[in-house]
Formats: structure tokens, C-alpha cells, sequence
């Protein structure tokens, strides 16, 4: 895409160019995990010559699409990239390489990238070679586009959001049990989008047998449809292989190690889970499962995004954990009676040691409130 524009280069044209790089690195949000969503566009004497995001994780980066866009007219131009170009090769070639080799003569980086395999040495290659690197507009923005990725590589973790619905008594299921909807379909799609850009999406054994849900994408983005890992923590082995959140490949159970009668439960699992879906097996905890352990794995599978869709039982180990980044609360504008089981299952001291919660966001989604909530550090 090529795109004639009468732009002096100035620090605020700087951020102008950046925005644009961070609205096309967005187009990858649905697509490029594990990989970061990162845009790029190039520009010459004021005038944007081409533009580049990163699609799909083994597609090439946002560099090398922006200076396919302009077939070597990029001697001399500015670089604005939202995450430092790659130095190493992984499934493709380094992009500081394809910008040196271009004779790209600035480029402006938003950050550094976290992956200890880039981390610096792709901006010391393009100063290596006599290319200005300038580093920091837009950083802020771009961190944020990218939470998850940064937050495996920085603290070892991905970025947890814990996704509920409640009524306006706050509360999730009706006392008589079975399922009962409490936000409408325009909430419901609102949730679609969460699902898309994680990188798995958690629950409990009790909202399966409850609820039986899919917890699947089922939204059309582009070319490619990719369906994030479907994960149960099911410690007993309790949910049936019919479960619909079992059709396809993308699914993991975590179970508990050391069960009573494991040596039976696994002898079942190949007829149970139909020797399709694979289990790991991780510590007891007071609540189910050891949370931390699950997490570890799931890092070590690459997941940048979780989305933790459940009942009040694994919500309240979650938030006792401080292992929600992000709290995604909708509400629905009906009451379900103080019989109906809670939002979290928090009681006593439980509840007075849960990390306190600040508003980020308030909007409404069709008839229903949609509250986003950070959790206030320090």
C-alpha cells in the first residue's frame, strides 16, 4: 500500500507516523500469536512510501511487508517499527538484515524487544551498520498492544484477564443450577473478540459439566481463523470426552498429580478423552489444581494471552492467586436472588486479602454494562 501525504518530520509527525504503525500492527491481533502484532511504516521527504504489519505467526514481519509495498525505493528512508527488528532466524530471516540491506538510513523503534534471542541486538545491528535508531515514541502504546508477549518474556507469565458475568445482585447462576444466560447476544459477541486474541482460554470442570460450553472463536478476521488452546483444570478427570469444548484438536487438561486411584484414571484416559486430548498432570492446591504450575506450562507452551472464563470457585482461586492482570466484568440488568451462587467464591479473610481493583473502563455492550478493572499495585 502506498500512500503520498505532505508531512514535514517533526517530533509530532513522528508520533503521527507511529500511530499509524501501532493501527496497522492491530490488524495482526487475531492472528499473530505467539508472535507480536508489530506494523511498520516506511517514509521519505515527508511522504509516506509504503506500509507493513505482521499477519501471521511463520508469514513475514512488518518490515519486510513495508518494503515489499515500495519494491527498493526505500535508500534513504525512515523506518517507524512499533517493536525492535528481529536479528535473529527463526522461521524468517532477520528483518534488521532486510532494513540494512535496503539502505534504510532511520528508523524510529517504539521498544525494545523483551525475547533475550533479540533484546537489543537488533538495534545494535542497524547501528552497526550507520543506521540512526531512535527509540521510545510510542512506547507506551506499544507495550499495551502487546501485554502478553511482554509479560512472558519480563515476568515469566502471561497476561491473565478473568472474564465474568453477573446479574445486577451480582451473582452468576441460578440457586436451581443449569444454565441460564445473563448478558445478552451483543455481550456475548463482545466476548468472541477476548477469545480471538488470547492465546488460550481457561476453565473449570464444574462450568463444563454445568454449562457444556465451547468457549471457542467463532468470528470471521481476515484469511485465517485461528482457535486459541482450550484449557480445563479438572484435578478428578470428571468431565466427559463428549464435552463440546473437546471437539476439535486445540485443548489440554491439566488433572492432579497423585490422585487417589490415578493409576485407574489413567488407565481410562485413552477411552475416556478418546486419546485425542492430551493431560498434565500438576500439584493439588486447596481450591483444585496448584495455579502457578498450570501457568508455568502454559508459558512454557508459548501463550502470551489467558482468558479465564469460569464459576466462582476457580474466579476466587484466580484473584486469591494475584494472578489476574485484567478483570473483565459484564452486567446483565436482571436479578437472580441471594440463593444464586456469587461472582467469586470469596469468603472472610479470603476476600479482605484479594488485591484491590481501580475502573479502567465503563461501556455499554447492546442493553448490558461492560466494566474493565485493573488491579492497583503498590
Amino acid at each position: 500500500m502506498t500512500v503520498a501525504a505532505p508531512y514535514a518530520a517533526t517530533p509530532r509527525l513522528a508520533d503521527t507516523h507511529m500511530a499509524r504503525a501501532l493501527e496497522l500492527a492491530e490488524r495482526g491481533l487475531y492472528t499473530t500469536d505467539p508472535n507480536p502484532r508489530v506494523g511498520c511504516v516506511v517514509v521519505r521527504d515527508g511522504r509516506v512510501l509504503g506500509e507493513g504489519w505482521h499477519a501471521k505467526a511463520g508469514e513475514p514481519h512488518a518490515e519486510v511487508m513495508a518494503l515489499r509495498s515500495i519494491a527498493g525505493e526505500a535508500r534513504g528512508a525512515t523506518a517507524y517499527v512499533t517493536l525492535e527488528p528481529c536479528s535473529h532466524t527463526g522461521r524468517t530471516p532477520p528483518c534488521a538484515d532486510a532494513l540494512i540491506a535496503a539502505g534504510i538510513a532511520h528508523v524510529v523503534c517504539a521498544v525494545t524487544d523483551p525475547n533475550p534471542q533479540v533484546n537489543g541486538t537488533g538495534i545494535e545491528r542497524l547501528r552497526a551498520a550507520g543506521i540512526e535508531v531512535t527509540i521510545g515514541t510510542g512506547a507506551d502504546a506499544a507495550r499495551a498492544q502487546n501485554a502478553g508477549f511482554f509479560s512472558r518474556f519480563e515476568r515469566g507469565r502471561p497476561f491473565i484477564r478473568l472474564k465474568l458475568a453477573m446479574s445486577l445482585d451480582a451473582r452468576t447462576t441460578p440457586a436451581g443450577g443449569g444454565q441460564a444466560w445473563i448478558t445478552g447476544e451483543a455481550a456475548r459477541a463482545d466476548v468472541q473478540t477476548w477469545r480471538a486474541r488470547s492465546s488460550a482460554v481457561v476453565t473449570g470442570a464444574g462450568t463444563v459439566r454445568i454449562d457444556d460450553p465451547r468457549l471457542d472463536v467463532r468470528l470471521a478476521y481476515g484469511p485465517w481463523i485461528r482457535q486459541p488452546l482450550r484449557v480445563v483444570l479438572d484435578p478428578e478427570l470428571s468431565c466427559s470426552a463428549a464435552a463440546r469444548i473437546y471437539d476439535g484438536d486445540a485443548a489440554l487438561i491439566f488433572a492432579a498429580a497423585g490422585a487417589a486411584g490415578e493409576a485407574g484414571a489413567r488407565a481410562a484416559e485413552p477411552e475416556l478423552f478418546d486419546g485425542r486430548i492430551p493431560i498434565a498432570r500438576v500439584p493439588r492446591a486447596p481450591r483444585g489444581l496448584a495455579l502457578p504450575a498450570v501457568i508455568e506450562r502454559l508459558t512454557r507452551l508459548q501463550a502470551n494471552e489467558l482468558l479465564v472464563e469460569c464459576g466462582p470457585r476457580l474466579a476466587a482461586a484466580f484473584l486469591e492467586a494475584d494472578l489476574v492482570d485484567e478483570l473483565i466484568i459484564y452486567v446483565g440488568p436482571k436479578f437472580l436472588g441471594a440463593d444464586a451462587a456469587p461472582l467469586a467464591a470469596l469468603a472472610g479473610l479470603a476476600a479482605a486479602g484479594v488485591r484491590r481493583f481501580k475502573f479502567r473502563e465503563q461501556c455499554l455492550i447492546g442493553d448490558d454494562l461492560r466494566l474493565i478493572l485493573t488491579p492497583q499495585r503498590g
